[in-house]
């Protein structure tokens, strides 16, 4: 879906600025988006196979839950409607926990410019995933895995990407210290 987001700079302060998401990724504008990571108190995390019809990355096994800041979005409650609108999950802001701000540069083979800011957050995931109700147009599936997936990512194959094995060792260590 094209949505109106804010345009950011390079370091991620508001330009005043708004444009089309699909403007945004053609021109390689700074936008804000945000990644909510799902995990269980038995060490397990929620990843979600992406649609088949995405335009980056499609049918691979990603985060639990990520997608852009609408214009004039806070970020919290940004996070708190991707993850209602792609998996049915009702999070309250106390339940999400954030754990930090990555910039991620990638051009991508169709054109797509992806110059974001993640708003990285963690949260528990309290309810049997039976009864998360999925987006068909952006999630294919979704499954728990052993939370060490996010460790091991160097060896596995559809399942997030190797390149980016330091930010989901980075989710991992924030889970495992939460979990203490």
């Amino acid at each position: 879906m094209d949505e109106l987001i804010d345009i950011l700079t390079p370091e991620g302060k508001p330009t005043g600025k708004t444009a089309l998401k699909s403007e945004a990724h053609k021109n390689g504008w700074f936008h804000a988006t945000v990644h909510v990571w799902l995990f269980t108190s038995g060490e397990r995390i929620l990843l979600q196979k992406r649609a088949l019809t995405k335009k980056v990355f499609p049918g691979l096994w990603d985060i639990s839950v990520a997608g852009h800041i609408g214009a004039g979005e806070e970020v919290l409650e940004s996070a708190k409607r991707e993850v209602f609108e792609e998996i049915g999950l009702k999070l309250e802001e106390k339940d999400l926990i954030k754990i930090g701000t990555r910039i991620h540069q990638v051009s991508h083979p169709n054109g797509i410019k992806d110059n974001e800011h993640h708003h990285v957050f963690i949260a528990e995931l309290k309810v049997d995933i039976e009864e998360l109700i999925i987006q068909k147009e952006e999630v294919d599936a979704i499954q728990l895995f052993d939370l060490s997936t996010l460790k091991n990512t160097k060896n596995l194959e559809n399942v997030l990407l190797s390149r980016f094995h330091d930010y989901y060792v980075s989710v991992y260590n924030k889970v495992i210290e939460h979990l203490k």
